[in-house]
């Protein structure tokens, strides 16, 4: 944590932008104490720091804060509950920043995808390539949400967080950042591999 202190205070940002988290949420099971240094505390790290220096702080959070049992969509205010270690280390993090005080957006994403980096959809369209059939969980829903999506939306809120502090209204706070809609894993999969044969 002192290499990332000594990083923030050498830069002297006008925004940090946390991208960097463990995201091996199997992973994380066996080994705690990584995801949650990386996903816990170097999180309250960048906040202290922005803090210190007057930064905006951008970090990225999930829907894993969450327990998944709800029967709609997450709203902001409702009650976490992580069942994981992932997800406990990631709500750990937004905790972290929120004591520190300061300016700071937290955006809570969910199935991010990309045309590049590991991501579901890419695996699904290897194994398709690689195997006669496929299984998929069909039980557990969720909002693929494009890494462009997520990029464009923290482009404008970083631009409105600017307007809004030069007037003396900015407000921090933990906002959900999703595309609209939902599916399964399963549904995903098959939309990604229909996708692909109609090209």
């Amino acid at each position: 944590s002192e290499g990332l202190r000594r990083l923030v205070r050498r830069l002297r940002p006008d925004v940090i932008l946390n991208a960097a988290a463990y995201t091996a949420v199997d992973k994380a099971e066996d080994d705690e104490a990584t995801a949650m240094r990386i996903n816990g505390e170097a999180p309250g790290v960048l906040a202290q720091e922005a803090l210190a220096t007057d930064a905006l702080l951008v970090h990225y959070s999930t829907d894993y804060v969450f327990d998944g049992s709800a029967k709609r969509p997450y709203v902001e205010s409702d009650p976490t509950a992580p069942v994981s270690v992932y997800g406990r280390s990631k709500l750990m993090g937004e905790q972290a920043i929120a004591a520190t005080g300061g300016r700071w957006l937290v955006f809570r994403t969910s199935w991010v995808y990309a045309p590049r980096g590991g991501n579901f959809p890419r695996t699904m369209l290897r194994l398709a390539c690689e195997r006669d059939a496929l299984k998929v969980v069909a039980d557990q829903f969720g909002a693929p949400t494009c890494a462009r999506l997520i990029a464009d939306v923290t482009t404008q809120a970083v631009a409105r967080a600017a307007d809004e502090s030069a007037q003396g209204r900015f407000e921090s706070g933990i906002y959900h950042l999703t595309a609209s809609g939902s599916t399964s894993w399963h549904g995903l999969a098959c939309a990604v591999i229909e996708g692909a044969r109609e090209r």
